[in-house]
């Protein structure tokens, strides 16, 4: 069995609601391939869903600096970025997402993670139109359709009103 078929194992058993069995499934495969990418995100995303934010972000940091790549590069900015808006540092957060986007602007779960930062950071003008444009680019329905210049124009309108928010 490879590290990868390992990987998806621990994950397929995995209890959201009680994290510390993946966890110590895990740290093995850390000891073991402690420089492996995917072990680093791994573990930092049972770390982020166990709720201990400040340990996930370190696996993160080391998972982006392993050299991830592809879906996994894609799903570990929308997590850390996600344990960075947690742990309260929303402009490192809004600086890994603006980065996330330009690297993957196909991805919706990032504008939309995006969204909920701008608003965690009192936003709430830039999270609502960030929002709109996530409805314009990624919802395919005849409504959005027609309205797309008029839902992209109050997006920018909004998106204004956030300078004068005190």
């Amino acid at each position: 069995m490879t590290l990868g078929d390992e990987l998806d194992l621990i994950f397929e058993r995995r209890d959201r609601d009680d994290m510390q069995p993946t966890i110590d499934a895990l740290l093995p495969h850390y000891a073991s391939h402690p420089e492996n990418a995917r072990v680093l995100y791994e573990i930092g995303g049972a770390y982020d869903t166990a709720g201990q934010e400040g340990i996930a972000r370190g696996f993160y940091e080391k998972a982006l600096a392993a050299g991830l790549d592809g879906d996994l590069l894609r799903r570990c900015y929308v997590q850390y970025g996600s344990t960075l808006r947690n742990l309260g540092e929303y402009e490192k957060s809004l600086e890994v997402f603006e980065a996330a986007r330009a690297t993957f602007p196909d991805s919706p779960a990032l504008g939309a993670f995006e969204a909920i930062t701008l608003h965690a950071a009192g936003r709430s003008h830039a999270a609502v139109a960030s929002l709109l444009d996530v409805v314009v680019d990624f919802v395919r329905a005849s409504d959005i359709e027609r309205y797309k210049a008029a839902i992209s124009g109050n997006a920018s309108s909004i998106r204004a009103l956030d300078g004068e928010q005190s």
